[in-house]
Protein backbone atom coordinates (compact mmCIF):
# COMPACT_ATOMS: atom_id res chain seq x y z
CA UNK A 1 0.00 0.00 0.00
CA UNK A 2 1.14 3.48 -1.08
CA UNK A 3 -0.93 6.65 -0.71
CA UNK A 4 0.34 10.07 -2.28
CA UNK A 5 -1.26 13.24 -2.18
CA UNK A 6 -3.13 15.54 -5.02
CA UNK A 7 -2.44 18.56 -4.82
CA UNK A 8 -5.55 19.06 -7.76
CA UNK A 9 -7.57 15.97 -7.37
CA UNK A 10 -9.54 14.92 -10.32
CA UNK A 11 -13.14 15.65 -10.41
CA UNK A 12 -15.55 12.79 -9.68
CA UNK A 13 -16.46 11.49 -12.60
CA UNK A 14 -20.13 11.31 -13.50
CA UNK A 15 -21.62 7.95 -13.58
CA UNK A 16 -22.94 6.76 -16.94
CA UNK A 17 -26.67 7.53 -17.84
CA UNK A 18 -28.90 4.78 -17.62
CA UNK A 19 -30.32 2.99 -20.24
CA UNK A 20 -34.12 3.75 -18.49
CA UNK A 21 -35.22 6.58 -16.48
CA UNK A 22 -37.44 4.76 -14.42
CA UNK A 23 -36.16 2.16 -11.46
CA UNK A 24 -38.16 -0.11 -9.32
CA UNK A 25 -41.29 2.13 -9.86
CA UNK A 26 -39.93 5.76 -9.18
CA UNK A 27 -37.32 7.58 -11.28
CA UNK A 28 -33.46 6.71 -11.46
CA UNK A 29 -32.38 9.86 -9.82
CA UNK A 30 -28.82 11.29 -10.43
CA UNK A 31 -26.93 13.25 -13.11
CA UNK A 32 -25.07 11.24 -15.51
CA UNK A 33 -22.61 11.36 -18.41
CA UNK A 34 -23.97 10.62 -21.43
CA UNK A 35 -28.09 9.82 -22.71
CA UNK A 36 -30.67 7.13 -22.23
CA UNK A 37 -31.76 5.72 -25.33
CA UNK A 38 -35.25 6.66 -24.49
CA UNK A 39 -37.54 8.59 -21.61
CA UNK A 40 -40.24 6.48 -20.65
CA UNK A 41 -42.09 6.86 -17.93
CA UNK A 42 -44.65 4.45 -18.04
CA UNK A 43 -42.78 2.33 -15.36
CA UNK A 44 -43.56 4.56 -12.54
CA UNK A 45 -45.27 3.19 -9.71
CA UNK A 46 -46.07 3.29 -5.96
CA UNK A 47 -46.32 7.10 -4.92
CA UNK A 48 -45.40 7.84 -8.35
CA UNK A 49 -48.15 6.58 -9.92
CA UNK A 50 -50.37 8.35 -12.00
CA UNK A 51 -53.74 8.04 -14.01
CA UNK A 52 -53.48 8.45 -17.58
CA UNK A 53 -55.37 11.64 -17.69
CA UNK A 54 -53.73 13.46 -15.17
CA UNK A 55 -50.40 12.60 -17.42
CA UNK A 56 -51.37 13.75 -20.83
CA UNK A 57 -52.38 17.29 -19.19
CA UNK A 58 -49.13 16.97 -17.20
CA UNK A 59 -46.24 15.65 -19.15
CA UNK A 60 -44.34 18.60 -20.94
CA UNK A 61 -41.75 17.91 -23.54
CA UNK A 62 -39.50 20.54 -24.93
CA UNK A 63 -36.76 20.29 -27.58
CA UNK A 64 -34.42 24.02 -27.37
CA UNK A 65 -31.54 24.65 -29.66
CA UNK A 66 -28.98 27.54 -29.25
CA UNK A 67 -26.53 28.73 -31.81
CA UNK A 68 -23.98 30.96 -30.71
CA UNK A 69 -21.03 32.88 -32.56
CA UNK A 70 -19.66 36.33 -32.85
CA UNK A 71 -21.52 38.18 -34.68
CA UNK A 72 -25.29 36.49 -33.66
CA UNK A 73 -27.25 34.50 -30.98
CA UNK A 74 -29.99 32.35 -32.23
CA UNK A 75 -32.89 30.76 -29.96
CA UNK A 76 -35.64 27.95 -30.85
CA UNK A 77 -37.77 25.54 -29.10
CA UNK A 78 -40.19 23.36 -29.90
CA UNK A 79 -42.70 22.50 -27.17
CA UNK A 80 -45.38 20.04 -26.64
CA UNK A 81 -47.57 20.53 -23.55
CA UNK A 82 -49.96 17.47 -24.03
CA UNK A 83 -53.17 19.45 -24.20
CA UNK A 84 -51.46 21.89 -26.64
CA UNK A 85 -47.95 22.66 -29.02
CA UNK A 86 -46.16 25.46 -29.30
CA UNK A 87 -42.35 26.45 -30.87
CA UNK A 88 -40.34 30.27 -31.38
CA UNK A 89 -37.56 30.89 -32.85
CA UNK A 90 -35.51 34.90 -32.86
CA UNK A 91 -31.81 35.51 -34.08
CA UNK A 92 -30.33 37.92 -31.78
CA UNK A 93 -27.94 40.61 -33.88
CA UNK A 94 -24.79 40.73 -31.15
CA UNK A 95 -23.19 43.66 -32.73
CA UNK A 96 -26.75 45.76 -33.42
CA UNK A 97 -27.86 44.31 -29.99
CA UNK A 98 -31.32 43.85 -31.23
CA UNK A 99 -33.77 41.03 -32.16
CA UNK A 100 -33.80 40.45 -36.05
CA UNK A 101 -37.25 38.60 -35.79
CA UNK A 102 -38.94 36.58 -32.90
CA UNK A 103 -41.33 34.19 -34.23
CA UNK A 104 -43.98 32.41 -32.07
CA UNK A 105 -46.77 29.95 -33.28
CA UNK A 106 -49.03 28.09 -30.93
CA UNK A 107 -50.37 24.83 -32.68
CA UNK A 108 -52.80 22.39 -32.87
CA UNK A 109 -52.82 19.24 -30.07
CA UNK A 110 -51.32 16.47 -31.86
CA UNK A 111 -51.28 17.73 -35.14
CA UNK A 112 -48.35 20.65 -35.77
CA UNK A 113 -45.72 19.44 -33.51
CA UNK A 114 -44.09 16.49 -32.56
CA UNK A 115 -41.42 16.05 -29.65
CA UNK A 116 -39.90 12.54 -29.65
CA UNK A 117 -38.99 10.38 -26.84
CA UNK A 118 -35.14 10.12 -27.56
CA UNK A 119 -33.14 12.58 -26.52
CA UNK A 120 -30.29 11.99 -28.76
CA UNK A 121 -29.65 9.05 -30.97
CA UNK A 122 -32.66 8.58 -32.88
CA UNK A 123 -34.23 11.92 -31.72
CA UNK A 124 -36.56 13.83 -34.09
CA UNK A 125 -38.90 16.97 -33.07
CA UNK A 126 -40.60 19.34 -35.47
CA UNK A 127 -42.87 22.03 -35.78
CA UNK A 128 -45.19 22.60 -38.86
CA UNK A 129 -48.33 25.35 -38.86
CA UNK A 130 -49.51 27.74 -41.44
CA UNK A 131 -46.75 27.87 -43.46
CA UNK A 132 -43.83 27.64 -40.93
CA UNK A 133 -41.86 24.58 -40.41
CA UNK A 134 -39.01 23.52 -37.68
CA UNK A 135 -37.72 20.25 -37.50
CA UNK A 136 -34.40 18.94 -35.37
CA UNK A 137 -33.43 15.08 -36.43
CA UNK A 138 -30.14 12.82 -35.95
CA UNK A 139 -28.72 11.73 -38.85
CA UNK A 140 -26.75 9.18 -37.64
CA UNK A 141 -23.35 8.89 -35.37
CA UNK A 142 -22.51 12.47 -34.39
CA UNK A 143 -24.15 14.12 -37.06
CA UNK A 144 -27.72 16.20 -36.12
CA UNK A 145 -29.72 18.56 -38.41
CA UNK A 146 -31.62 21.74 -38.13
CA UNK A 147 -33.73 23.18 -40.65
CA UNK A 148 -36.07 26.37 -40.17
CA UNK A 149 -38.61 27.88 -42.62
CA UNK A 150 -40.28 30.74 -41.38
CA UNK A 151 -42.71 32.77 -43.81
CA UNK A 152 -41.69 36.12 -41.45
CA UNK A 153 -38.29 35.84 -43.21
CA UNK A 154 -36.14 33.06 -41.38
CA UNK A 155 -34.44 30.26 -42.80
CA UNK A 156 -31.68 28.00 -41.12
CA UNK A 157 -29.63 25.46 -42.52
CA UNK A 158 -27.66 23.85 -39.65
CA UNK A 159 -25.74 20.67 -39.29
CA UNK A 160 -24.57 20.20 -35.70
CA UNK A 161 -21.83 17.86 -34.76
CA UNK A 162 -21.29 16.18 -31.20
CA UNK A 163 -18.06 14.15 -32.55
CA UNK A 164 -15.16 16.38 -30.38
CA UNK A 165 -17.89 17.27 -27.91
CA UNK A 166 -17.81 16.81 -24.26
CA UNK A 167 -20.24 14.25 -22.77
CA UNK A 168 -23.72 15.13 -22.73
CA UNK A 169 -25.12 15.76 -19.20
CA UNK A 170 -28.35 13.95 -18.06
CA UNK A 171 -30.43 14.82 -14.60
CA UNK A 172 -33.04 12.51 -13.29
CA UNK A 173 -35.34 13.06 -10.36
CA UNK A 174 -38.79 13.52 -8.55
CA UNK A 175 -40.64 17.00 -9.09
CA UNK A 176 -42.09 17.64 -5.49
CA UNK A 177 -45.18 19.87 -5.07
CA UNK A 178 -47.74 18.81 -7.41
CA UNK A 179 -45.61 17.26 -10.22
CA UNK A 180 -44.48 13.72 -10.31
CA UNK A 181 -40.92 12.82 -11.95
CA UNK A 182 -38.38 14.88 -14.93
CA UNK A 183 -35.39 14.09 -17.25
CA UNK A 184 -33.07 16.48 -18.91
CA UNK A 185 -30.66 15.62 -21.24
CA UNK A 186 -27.97 18.76 -21.84
CA UNK A 187 -25.24 19.44 -24.32
CA UNK A 188 -22.01 21.32 -24.00
CA UNK A 189 -20.24 23.01 -27.17
CA UNK A 190 -21.10 21.34 -30.10
CA UNK A 191 -20.08 22.21 -34.05
CA UNK A 192 -21.88 23.58 -36.28
CA UNK A 193 -21.80 24.42 -39.63
CA UNK A 194 -24.52 25.99 -41.87
CA UNK A 195 -26.53 30.02 -42.25
CA UNK A 196 -28.96 31.55 -40.98
CA UNK A 197 -30.99 33.88 -43.27
CA UNK A 198 -33.24 36.89 -41.75
CA UNK A 199 -34.52 38.51 -44.76
CA UNK A 200 -31.55 39.73 -46.64
CA UNK A 201 -28.66 39.56 -43.47
CA UNK A 202 -27.16 35.91 -43.54
CA UNK A 203 -24.47 34.58 -40.63
CA UNK A 204 -21.96 32.39 -41.42
CA UNK A 205 -22.53 29.55 -38.56
CA UNK A 206 -18.75 27.80 -39.17
CA UNK A 207 -16.59 28.68 -36.15
CA UNK A 208 -19.39 29.16 -34.18
CA UNK A 209 -21.16 26.74 -31.13
CA UNK A 210 -24.46 25.15 -31.22
CA UNK A 211 -26.08 23.35 -27.81
CA UNK A 212 -29.22 21.84 -26.89
CA UNK A 213 -31.52 21.20 -24.08
CA UNK A 214 -34.09 18.42 -24.02
CA UNK A 215 -36.52 17.91 -21.36
CA UNK A 216 -39.15 15.31 -20.91
CA UNK A 217 -41.10 14.95 -17.23
CA UNK A 218 -44.12 15.04 -15.51
CA UNK A 219 -44.44 18.72 -14.03
CA UNK A 220 -46.68 20.62 -11.41
CA UNK A 221 -49.14 22.87 -13.59
CA UNK A 222 -47.39 26.15 -11.88
CA UNK A 223 -43.91 25.53 -12.80
CA UNK A 224 -41.06 28.21 -12.61
CA UNK A 225 -37.30 28.10 -12.67
CA UNK A 226 -34.20 30.72 -13.23
CA UNK A 227 -31.63 29.19 -15.89
CA UNK A 228 -28.44 30.39 -17.51
CA UNK A 229 -26.60 27.93 -20.04
CA UNK A 230 -23.33 28.93 -21.73
CA UNK A 231 -21.05 27.29 -24.08
CA UNK A 232 -17.19 27.18 -25.35
CA UNK A 233 -15.18 23.84 -26.43
CA UNK A 234 -13.01 24.54 -23.12
CA UNK A 235 -15.28 25.65 -20.54
CA UNK A 236 -19.74 25.37 -20.58
CA UNK A 237 -22.14 25.07 -17.79
CA UNK A 238 -25.51 24.67 -17.23
CA UNK A 239 -27.41 25.70 -13.95
CA UNK A 240 -30.91 26.30 -12.92
CA UNK A 241 -32.64 28.01 -9.77
CA UNK A 242 -36.39 26.38 -9.08
CA UNK A 243 -38.72 23.75 -9.88
CA UNK A 244 -36.01 20.86 -10.38
CA UNK A 245 -33.74 21.81 -7.46
CA UNK A 246 -29.87 21.59 -8.08
CA UNK A 247 -30.20 18.40 -10.16
CA UNK A 248 -29.40 19.39 -13.51
CA UNK A 249 -26.67 21.91 -12.26
CA UNK A 250 -23.14 20.87 -14.45
CA UNK A 251 -20.27 22.69 -14.83
CA UNK A 252 -18.15 21.26 -17.97
CA UNK A 253 -14.66 21.77 -18.34
CA UNK A 254 -11.88 20.62 -20.69
CA UNK A 255 -14.44 18.24 -21.80
CA UNK A 256 -15.12 16.83 -18.73
CA UNK A 257 -18.84 17.50 -16.92
CA UNK A 258 -18.85 17.75 -13.30
CA UNK A 259 -21.81 17.99 -10.77
CA UNK A 260 -22.13 21.61 -9.19
CA UNK A 261 -24.40 22.36 -5.78
CA UNK A 262 -27.32 24.82 -5.70
CA UNK A 263 -27.26 27.41 -7.73
CA UNK A 264 -28.16 31.17 -6.69
CA UNK A 265 -29.47 33.42 -8.87
CA UNK A 266 -29.00 37.33 -7.79
CA UNK A 267 -30.78 39.74 -10.43
CA UNK A 268 -33.92 41.80 -10.96
CA UNK A 269 -36.95 40.78 -12.40
CA UNK A 270 -38.08 44.17 -12.52
CA UNK A 271 -35.21 44.90 -14.90
CA UNK A 272 -33.71 42.24 -15.93
CA UNK A 273 -31.29 43.64 -18.52
CA UNK A 274 -29.01 44.91 -15.29
CA UNK A 275 -26.09 42.60 -14.54
CA UNK A 276 -26.89 39.13 -12.94
CA UNK A 277 -24.53 37.35 -10.78
CA UNK A 278 -24.78 33.60 -10.23
CA UNK A 279 -22.89 31.12 -7.93
CA UNK A 280 -23.09 27.64 -6.72
CA UNK A 281 -22.72 26.87 -3.11
CA UNK A 282 -20.22 24.21 -3.77
CA UNK A 283 -18.33 27.23 -4.49
CA UNK A 284 -17.05 25.76 -8.04
CA UNK A 285 -18.72 28.27 -10.09
CA UNK A 286 -18.88 32.62 -9.53
CA UNK A 287 -20.18 34.48 -12.87
CA UNK A 288 -21.31 37.49 -13.41
CA UNK A 289 -24.11 38.07 -16.29
CA UNK A 290 -24.01 41.25 -18.41
CA UNK A 291 -26.83 41.25 -20.94
CA UNK A 292 -26.79 42.86 -24.68
CA UNK A 293 -30.82 42.19 -25.04
CA UNK A 294 -33.62 40.08 -24.45
CA UNK A 295 -36.51 37.79 -26.26
CA UNK A 296 -39.67 38.41 -24.49
CA UNK A 297 -42.99 36.65 -24.11
CA UNK A 298 -46.10 36.81 -21.86
CA UNK A 299 -49.42 34.86 -22.67
CA UNK A 300 -52.45 34.59 -20.55
CA UNK A 301 -54.99 32.50 -22.19
CA UNK A 302 -57.78 31.24 -20.18
CA UNK A 303 -56.55 27.92 -19.01
CA UNK A 304 -52.93 28.73 -18.92
CA UNK A 305 -50.28 31.48 -18.28
CA UNK A 306 -46.64 32.41 -18.70
CA UNK A 307 -43.99 34.90 -18.56
CA UNK A 308 -40.71 34.19 -20.08
CA UNK A 309 -37.46 36.72 -20.69
CA UNK A 310 -34.37 35.17 -21.91
CA UNK A 311 -31.74 37.91 -21.70
CA UNK A 312 -28.67 37.04 -24.36
CA UNK A 313 -25.39 37.96 -23.24
CA UNK A 314 -21.78 37.18 -21.73
CA UNK A 315 -20.79 35.72 -18.49
CA UNK A 316 -17.38 36.70 -17.41
CA UNK A 317 -16.02 35.37 -13.71
CA UNK A 318 -14.51 31.94 -12.48
CA UNK A 319 -14.96 28.05 -12.31
CA UNK A 320 -12.89 25.36 -10.97
CA UNK A 321 -12.86 21.77 -10.93
CA UNK A 322 -12.67 20.77 -7.46
CA UNK A 323 -12.73 22.71 -4.71
CA UNK A 324 -8.92 22.85 -4.04
CA UNK A 325 -7.93 23.33 -7.48
CA UNK A 326 -6.86 26.23 -8.88
CA UNK A 327 -9.57 29.16 -10.17
CA UNK A 328 -10.36 29.29 -13.87
CA UNK A 329 -11.30 32.77 -15.52
CA UNK A 330 -14.55 33.14 -17.75
CA UNK A 331 -14.41 35.70 -20.09
CA UNK A 332 -17.21 36.98 -22.32
CA UNK A 333 -18.83 33.40 -22.77
CA UNK A 334 -21.81 34.01 -24.83
CA UNK A 335 -24.61 32.64 -23.57
CA UNK A 336 -28.55 33.06 -22.36
CA UNK A 337 -30.47 33.46 -18.60
CA UNK A 338 -34.05 32.95 -18.06
CA UNK A 339 -36.68 33.86 -15.88
CA UNK A 340 -39.74 31.75 -16.22
CA UNK A 341 -43.09 31.17 -15.22
CA UNK A 342 -46.05 29.01 -16.74
CA UNK A 343 -49.08 27.87 -15.43
CA UNK A 344 -49.49 25.28 -17.58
Amino acid sequence: MHSHTMQNPAPQALPRAPESVVQGGGPATGLYAGSPQLIDWSGLQGAFQRSALWRRFHHKRWHYVALATEQCFVGLAIVDLGWTNTAFAYVFDRHARKLLIDFSQDGLPGLTAQVGDRPAQGALSWFSHIGSHMRYEHLGGSRYRLQVDIRKGLHIEAEIDSAHAAPFACAIGPIGEGGCAHSTVKSSALSVTGSVKVGATVFDLAGGVASFDYSNGLLARDTQWAWASAHSPSVGFNLQQGYFGNQENVLWLDGVPIALGKAHFAFDPQAPLQPWTIHTDCGLLNVQFQPEGARQQSKNLLVAASYYIQPIGTFSGTVRAAPNAPERAVHALVGVTEDHRSRW
